[in-house]
């Protein structure tokens, strides 16, 4: 397998967080939020990192200098979360190894959990997936999107709580928006994204299904844990965060970062 990068969505303003601060540069036990997710990629083998950026971009640009493992790209306008990958064409379009994309405002990422996903791709080449989707089973799956699956347990699709059936709803396997994709399978797949849905977005999350209707390999692998889904998008998430780090002894007495 070929050295993995990885895309960080980090564009966000967070309007829930009541701050002006772009949402990633939220502190939680003393750190950014983005700088966590930035130290687990780094520790599951990630070599290079490019950062999507777009409010306050000079904010994040500026946490985040010195550290020569990242790039970035601008992400002028929020057009979603597919959208903010494509501004990462010219990157991704001499790579030939696995891409990672997650969010910039997960904190609770685990390295070990990155590394289960990447290792699907030191597969033989006819067995090595198009994609890789990192799922959870929560108790409670309320406002995730859900994992739906064939009779004989292939992935099928991620359906959003809002689209699912009465059926889906009651699947507590959930989307934890932690992908790993083959690099031109990803290119062609955003070239193929759409903004017919109800936001008019383009969304990463319609990658995998457009990668299966072209016949290749989707494997969704519930190997995350449960904390790792929470994201901090209001001042009561973060709460719950900072609260699961304490436990788990993250954040004030964590090492100092640094780029390779």
């Amino acid at each position: 397998m070929s050295a993995p990068l990885a895309i960080v969505l980090a564009a966000g303003k967070g309007t829930r967080m009541k701050s002006e601060l772009p949402k990633v540069l939220t502190p939680a036990r003393g750190r950014p939020l983005v700088q966590y997710v930035v130290d687990a990629l780094r520790e599951a083998g990630v070599r290079q990192i490019v950062a999507v950026v777009g409010y306050r971009s000079e904010l994040v640009e500026q946490a985040l200098a010195g550290q020569s493992d990242i790039a970035f790209a601008q992400q002028t306008e929020q057009l979603g979360t597919g959208h903010a990958v494509m501004q990462c064409r010219s990157q991704l379009a001499g790579w030939d190894g696995p891409v990672v994309v997650v969010t910039g405002d997960s904190p609770m990422l685990r390295p070990a959990s990155v590394k289960k996903l990447l290792a699907r791709f030191d597969a033989p080449a006819d067995q090595r997936p198009a994609c890789v989707i990192g799922t959870a089973h929560r108790e409670d799956p309320t406002g995730l999107g859900r994992i739906v699956r064939d009779a004989s347990g292939q992935f099928q699709a991620i359906v959003e709580q809002r689209d699912a059936t009465p059926e889906q709803q009651r699947v507590t396997e959930v989307n934890m928006s932690t992908y790993v994709f083959d690099a031109p399978a990803l290119l062609s797949a955003l070239d193929r994204l759409t903004t017919a849905n109800a936001q008019a977005e383009y969304y990463v999350t319609d990658g995998p299904g457009i990668l299966l209707g072209q016949g290749r390999r989707v494997e969704a692998l519930p190997v995350l844990e449960a904390c790792e889904s929470l994201s901090v998008n209001t001042p009561e998430d973060l709460a719950k965060v900072e609260e699961e780090m304490k436990r788990l002894g993250m954040g004030k007495s964590s090492p100092p970062h640094s780029g390779r």
